[in-house]
């Protein structure tokens, strides 16, 4: 073999074994899908909370975001992801794929509610003052964006085609709200954390919207993984690192901007009020 030859294999040797260590340390990344929630754009809270799973599971984390939750939730249950902080409908939905990781806890609990919002001002006292509205539901897999609602109308046996005039998906919290406080609808459903937490980050928006009812109290949002992933042990050191974020400094940061007290290890049975809403659903049809 000429000098030339030797060094063209030499090099597509060394590109081969580049490209092979490229793939080997893809495979090594964890990842981490986010769900349009209403931080999801927030660039200074997604640093802090990448730096911060990358330093507890020791290896490189990549946060993955989609438009809607079914790409989320796809990618969790097929093991594309390894994790995922999704809605818990969609966890409901795919229980028998799943694995609970870890569930916020906010104001103490780890529960929320869901909110039927409308626009200030308006002489709305209930749920039945809607009637007729332009209504902006949040993602058609949203417990709190959509379930709720679509369960209510349900046990009245109605369909949201027959008590809204019209209806339409935002794919984002933060957007149902822009969307009633721009006059873009009448009212809305969101997640009563977000409209919360965004009352105090973004008043004069919210200030724009009213609650007109408040759901009861239902399992937050958890962070799952695939069962299929059980026997991976990042996934045992992603819980601790969620439950034990509040220990901390980093993690501190990551729960102050997610106004959140931290996170705790729950039961499934805490989703199975979620779980009796789409049963409410399918029965009515």
């Amino acid at each position: 073999m000429g000098r030339r030859e030797f060094v063209a294999a030499a090099l597509a040797g060394a590109a081969t074994f580049a490209l092979r260590d490229a793939a080997h340390a893809e495979d090594r990344t964890f990842k981490v899908g986010l769900t349009p929630v209403f931080l999801s754009n927030d660039l200074e809270l997604l640093g802090h909370l990448k730096g911060y799973l990358s330093s507890k599971l020791g290896g490189a984390v990549e946060l993955v975001s989609r438009r809607t939750y079914q790409e989320i939730t796809a990618l969790v249950v097929s093991g594309q992801i390894q994790a995922a902080w999704i809605c818990g409908y969609p966890f409901v939905q795919f229980k028998a794929d799943l694995d609970l990781v870890a569930t916020p806890s906010w104001h103490g609990r780890p529960l929320y509610q869901s909110y039927l919002i409308a626009a200030e001002g308006r002489d709305v006292t209930d749920w039945t003052g809607l009637r007729g509205d332009i209504h902006a539901f949040s993602d058609p897999d949203s417990n709190s964006g959509f379930l709720v609602t679509r369960a209510l109308l349900a046990e009245n046996r109605l369909l949201p085609t027959q008590f809204f005039s019209r209806t339409f998906f935002t794919y984002g919290h933060r957007n149902v709200i822009r969307a009633i406080a721009s006059g873009l609808a009448q009212s809305g459903s969101v997640d009563g954390y977000v409209w919360e937490v965004m009352k105090d980050l973004e008043p004069d928006l919210v200030n724009r919207t009213k609650i007109v009812r408040k759901s009861e109290w239902l399992g937050f949002p958890p962070f799952a993984s695939a069962k299929s992933l059980a026997s991976d042990p990042r996934i045992a050191t992603l819980r601790e690192a969620l439950v034990s974020m509040a220990n901390d400094p980093e993690g501190r940061k990551v729960l102050e901007m997610l106004r959140l007290d931290g996170f705790v290890v729950a039961s499934p049975e805490l989703y199975d009020t979620i779980a009796a809403k789409v049963d409410v659903v399918r029965q009515f049809g």
